[in-house]
């Protein structure tokens, strides 16, 4: 008898070949790399507007933002599809559809 995941024989398969090839099976392969925006957005949009901004979540193809305050809100929202094609340039394989820039909350 094989081991679950040796590719029909008895050699073991790489951890992230396997995640991998789940997270295809189960339709979240997509949604996993668009998640990886979060961390990359400071990268995408140069130093001042990360200081202002925090990607706060990716919902389907969807980015959300928070932005520190409503003048660079609105000055943003003017921006947004500079912002939209900068992140589907890098990411062409999973291209989102939406920014939406939200005013953070603070507290």
């Amino acid at each position: 008898m094989g081991y679950p995941y040796t590719g029909g024989g008895n050699k073991p398969v790489r951890v992230d070949a396997v995640l991998s090839d789940l997270l295809e099976e189960h339709g979240v392969a997509d949604q996993v790399r668009r998640m990886n925006l979060l961390e990359l957005w400071p990268r995408l949009v140069g130093e001042k507007v990360a200081e202002v901004t925090r990607a706060r979540s990716v919902d389907d193809r969807t980015l959300i933002v928070e932005v520190r305050t409503s003048a660079w809100l609105m000055e943003l929202n003017m921006m947004k599809g500079d912002f939209l094609a900068c992140v589907n340039e890098r990411m062409p394989e999973t291209p989102m559809t939406r920014i939406v820039f939200v005013l953070a909350e603070t507290g």
